[in-house]
């Protein structure tokens, strides 16, 4: 009878530490998603953010601008050269250039 006490009062003071490492986990995964979310939005935002720059552009000048020093030089674009690498390929100046924005590697 000793022996399951014992046993018993192991098992409880295991359960305490497991618990608070179990919801330790599930808040560092959670905010771990919640970061990959943001940067996604962020991503897709600047996409959206040059498309749009582009158009205005189109609707002011009669041409899309030739690349996105452009954009940020007469549009207020800001692109975090730091976090993202933007592919800005123009095919003739009255059609809408391909952009793709991407994560650099450098972070």
């Amino acid at each position: 009878m000793r022996r399951k006490r014992e046993w018993m009062a192991a098992l409880r003071g295991l359960l305490l530490p497991a618990a608070i490492l179990a919801v330790l986990l599930v808040f560092f995964t959670a905010v771990d998603r919640l970061e990959r979310n943001r940067e996604t939005t962020d991503q897709s935002r600047l996409e959206d953010t040059l498309r749009r720059a582009a158009a205005a552009c189109y609707a002011a000048e009669g041409v899309y601008p030739p690349d996105v020093a452009y954009l940020e030089a007469h549009y207020g674009v800001r692109v975090d050269w730091d976090h993202y690498t933007v592919d800005y390929q123009v095919f003739a100046s009255n059609l809408m250039p391909d952009i793709t924005v991407l994560r650099s590697g450098a972070e």
